[in-house]
C-alpha cells in the first residue's frame, strides 16, 4: 500500500495524499457543499453511485507560502487498486498510473471477446472484473466482440489452429455473448457510465487486402512479429502455425489503432497471454497515428485465473464453467464456487469480487482461529461472484436450491429453479430422478385423493 501511494503521489506535484473510505462528506471550499455542485457528481459518478465501496484519494494542494488554498479531488487510482488486489501483471507504461487518477483525464478502456462460443466462461471474467473496476473509478468501458478476428482465431496459448465456424454461428455466438455482457454490466454498474459493446467486424467487413497491407502491413517487423511468445512456441511445435494465425497479432492490433483514432479508446486490457498483441496496437498507434498532441495508447495485463496447483481455474468435470445461466444454472455456479480449497478462496475473494481488502484479511484471519466454521469464506465467494454475474435474484434462486438439496430440508421450489437443477444433472442419472419425482407426484396424488374420501366418510 505504501508503494502505491508513493507511486501516485509522484503524479503530483506538491499534492498530500490522504486515504479515504466511502461513505464520507466532503466539501470543495468552506461555501460550497458536495450537494450544491452537480459538475462534480456528473464528472465523477462514483460519488453518487450505490455501488460497493471503493478506496477514494483525495489531495489537498498548497502554495509554497504554505497557505491553504482549495480541495481538489483526484479520482481513485484503478491501476494502484487492481496491483493491491493481484489484478496486475504487466503494463507499457508506467505513465498509466498517473493517467488514471487525474481527473479531468477519462480513460476509454476495451476488452476484447472473440465470438468462440455463444456464452462467455469463467476465463473471461477477469477482463469483465477488471473492465468493471475502471468503469467504476469513473472511466468509460468498451467490449469489443471480435466477429472479424474470430473468423481467424487468436493462436495464443493454443497448440492447434482454432476450428473454423461458419458465418450462423458466429452471429449466434456474438448476439448471445453481447447478451450476456450487457445482462452483466447492466446489473451492477451505474447507468449514468453505460457499457459499450461493439463489434470489429463492422470496420473489417470493407477493409480490402491490399489497403491492409499498404496501411498495416508496411509497418510491421517480422522479426518482432516472431519474436512474440504466442507465435515462438507454435513455430517451435509439431503443428507450427499458418498464415492466418500468423496475421492475427496485426488484426487484434489495428482494432487499437481504428478504436484510438475514431473512438478516443486509449487503453487496452486483456490476459497475460494477450501481451503480444497488445503491444502490437501500440507500437501501430505509435509508428501510424504518431501522436503529437501527448495522447498514448496503453496496454495492461492481468494474470490468467489459476489454481494454486497451477492448473487454469474455470473448468470442471462436465467442461467449462459458463457465465450464462441458460448453459449454466446459478445453483451449479455457486456450487462451483463453494468448492473452491482454502488455498485460493482468499486470493479468488481479492481478484473476483468487489470486497474491501480489509473485510478479506478479518476473513483471513478467521480461517486461523480455533473454532472456525469450515467454507464461511468459500460461501462468501460464492455469493459475491454468483451475485456479480446472475443478480440478486440468481443469488436467490442458487441459495434455495442449495438449501432444497440438503438432507431433511423442507425447502419448496419454484419449477424454474428445478429445471435449472436438472439441467447440471447427468444424463444417466436424470431418467432416475425423473422416475422419482414421478412417482412423488403420484404419491401426492393418492394421498390427496385418500383425504379427500375420509372428509366425505366423517360427513
Amino acid at each position: 500500500m505504501a508503494t502505491a501511494a508513493a507511486r501516485t503521489a509522484l503524479c503530483s506535484s506538491q499534492l498530500h495524499l490522504k486515504l479515504l473510505s466511502f461513505p464520507f462528506y466532503l466539501s470543495l471550499s468552506p461555501k460550497l457543499p458536495i450537494s450544491s455542485n452537480p459538475n462534480l457528481l456528473n464528472k465523477n459518478p462514483i460519488f453518487s453511485s450505490s455501488l460497493p465501496p471503493v478506496r477514494c484519494l483525495q489531495y489537498s494542494t498548497q502554495q509554497a507560502s504554505t497557505t491553504r488554498t482549495h480541495e481538489a479531488i483526484r479520482r481513485p487510482n484503478v491501476v494502484d487498486i487492481l496491483e493491491e488486489r493481484g489484478l496486475l501483471e504487466s503494463l507499457t507504461s508506467d505513465n498509466l498510473r498517473c493517467a488514471s487518477s487525474t481527473s479531468n483525464s477519462t480513460l476509454k478502456v476495451y476488452c476484447g471477446f472473440d465470438p468462440t462460443a455463444e456464452s462467455l466462461h469463467l476465463g473471461n471474467l477477469l477482463g469483465i472484473i477488471v473492465l468493471s473496476w475502471f468503469q467504476r473509478c469513473g472511466h468509460k468501458a468498451v467490449a469489443l466482440i471480435g466477429g472479424a478476428t474470430a473468423r481467424i482465431g487468436d493462436p495464443s496459448g493454443k497448440s492447434l489452429e482454432r476450428p473454423e465456424l461458419d458465418i450462423d454461428t458466429l452471429e449466434k455466438n456474438t448476439l448471445g455473448i453481447t447478451n450476456t455482457l450487457t445482462r452483466i454490466f447492466n446489473m451492477n454498474m451505474n447507468l449514468n457510465n453505460p457499457i459499450v459493446v461493439m463489434n470489429n467486424y463492422d470496420w473489417w467487413k470493407e477493409f480490402r487486402l491490399l489497403d491492409f497491407l499498404k496501411q498495416v502491413g508496411r509497418y510491421a517487423r517480422v522479426g518482432t512479429m516472431i519474436a512474440k511468445e504466442s507465435v515462438k512456441k507454435r513455430l517451435e511445435s509439431e503443428q507450427g502455425m499458418s498464415y492466418t494465425e500468423f496475421t492475427y497479432q496485426l488484426l487484434q492490433g489495428y482494432d487499437f489503432l481504428y478504436l484510438f483514432k475514431n473512438e478516443g479508446v486509449n487503453v487496452q486490457i486483456g490476459g497475460s497471454d494477450q501481451w503480444g498483441n497488445i503491444t502490437a496496437g501500440t507500437e501501430l498507434i505509435r509508428k501510424i497515428l504518431q501522436p503529437d498532441d501527448g495522447a498514448e495508447a496503453y496496454g495492461l495485463t492481468f494474470p490468467l485465473l489459476l489454481k494454486s496447483d497451477g492448473i487454469k481455474f474455470g473448468k470442471s468435470e462436465d467442461g467449462a464453467i459458463w457465465l450464462s445461466p441458460s448453459f449454466l444454472s446459478p445453483y451449479k455456479f455457486y456450487q462451483y464456487f463453494f468448492s473452491v480449497p482454502d488455498a485460493d478462496v482468499i486470493r479468488f475473494l481479492k481478484i473476483l469480487t468487489f470486497l474491501d481488502l480489509e473485510e478479506i484479511d478479518e476473513l483471513e484471519r478467521e480461517m486461523k482461529r480455533p473454532g472456525y466454521v469450515s467454507n464461511t469464506a468459500q460461501r462468501k465467494l460464492a455469493e459475491e461472484v454468483t451475485r456479480f454475474v446472475h443478480g440478486e435474484d440468481g443469488l436467490s434462486e442458487a441459495l434455495k436450491a442449495t438449501e432444497a438439496l440438503r438432507p431433511g430440508a423442507e425447502t419448496k421450489l419454484d419449477w424454474k429453479t428445478i429445471e435449472g437443477i436438472a439441467q447440471d444433472v447427468h444424463p444417466v442419472l436424470w431418467p432416475m430422478i425423473r422416475s422419482s419425482i414421478f412417482l412423488l407426484l403420484i404419491c401426492r396424488f393418492l394421498l390427496a385423493c385418500l383425504r379427500v374420501n375420509q372428509l366425505r366418510a366423517v360427513c
